[in-house]
């Protein structure tokens, strides 16, 4: 790790608090002068370091840089491997290729645009600069196949439930994988993974979750009438998007060990969207009226079709009747 990472390790660890430069240096075991060069050149990249005399250094409370360290500094799951970039192609496409590597379990891949991020049913997924939070989460879980939709289902009640704590505003969850604030989609959620064959097991599987933290400057394209954001204004700072990376890793990790015993379905189903809803349901290239009557125990959706009858579904897609006013 080079000098300026541990410096702002060590910044973001005392995150609003003055550091001199001769304790860092005592505590990094490098020269003042190295010291120095670092916090210069963690400047350069945009971190609001104060300096005073006979005080130190710090790195400003509300600093808006989204970075391994500002994540890891709300974050309380141990083991984790973070990397933050700027830009990216997909954070789902870059993971799957290192996962095929033998990349570890506990990986997650962040980033602040997406140029080809994706959504379900090869859908784009529109991930503008600066206003979202982009992130993938490498697991190699000890799940059959069959079972895979849990882990879509842990992610969308982490979300949820950090979007909650780090915004203090209501989240629902449209089954089976977006996340709607104020009746607006804020959150998608795509879940990818590679079988193994011997087994019928998961080999790993990828599980990419899309923020819209606020509005993007000019707001969301006329052709995403349902987007909406977490905040409905750009928040003071953006440390709430480093906050609440570390919120929604700390809920999913929580959860992830007992997948199998679904510790999260009442944390999903009180925050559903749909139950009770008039619904539109797509599957197989049709689409039919329905209501929705209940979330069963493995999270498929049981419905009540317009001849009827009562069905449960494991897959397609569902669309919400809006409420009238």
């Amino acid at each position: 790790m080079q000098v300026k990472d541990r410096v702002l390790d060590a910044l973001e660890a005392r995150r609003g608090t003055y550091l001199s430069g001769q304790a860092l240096a005592e505590k990094l075991q490098v020269s003042r002068s190295a010291v120095w060069k670092a916090i210069e050149q963690l400047r350069e990249k945009g971190y609001p370091i104060q300096a005073v005399p006979h005080r130190g250094y710090c790195l400003a409370p509300d600093s808006p840089i989204l970075s391994a360290q500002s994540i890891a500094h709300w974050l309380k799951t141990p083991g984790l491997t973070l990397e933050v970039r700027g830009e990216v192609t997909s954070t789902n496409t870059l993971l799957r290729q290192r996962a095929e590597e033998g990349g570890a379990e506990g990986y997650v891949l962040v980033a602040t645009a997406q140029t080809q991020g994706r959504g379900r049913r090869d859908h784009q997924f529109y991930s503008p600069p600066d206003s979202g939070l982009y992130l993938s989460i490498l697991v190699r879980p000890d799940l059959a196949a069959r079972d895979a939709l849990l882990l879509t289902t842990c992610a969308a009640a982490s979300v949820a439930l950090a979007i909650e704590d780090c915004a203090g505003v209501p989240a629902q969850i449209k089954w089976v994988n977006d996340i709607f604030c104020r009746e607006k989609k804020v959150c998608g959620i795509l879940t990818e993974a590679a079988l193994d064959l011997e087994t019928g097991g998961l080999q790993y599987a990828i599980v990419g979750i899309g923020v819209n933290l606020f509005p993007p400057e000019g707001g969301f394209p006329r052709n995403l009438p349902q987007a909406g954001a977490v905040f409905a204004a750009r928040p003071q700072g953006l440390e709430a998007r480093s906050r609440l990376a570390g919120a929604i890793l700390d809920h999913f990790f929580t959860f992830y060990p007992h997948l199998t015993q679904r510790p999260f379905f009442q944390d999903y189903r009180s925050r559903s969207l749909v139950l009770g809803r008039e619904i539109t349901v797509l599957e197989g290239g049709t689409t039919r009226p329905a209501l929705a009557l209940d979330l069963e125990e493995d999270f498929s959706l049981r419905v009540r079709e317009a001849d009827g009858t009562v069905r449960s579904l494991s897959s397609g897609e569902v669309r919400v009747k809006p409420r009238e006013n």
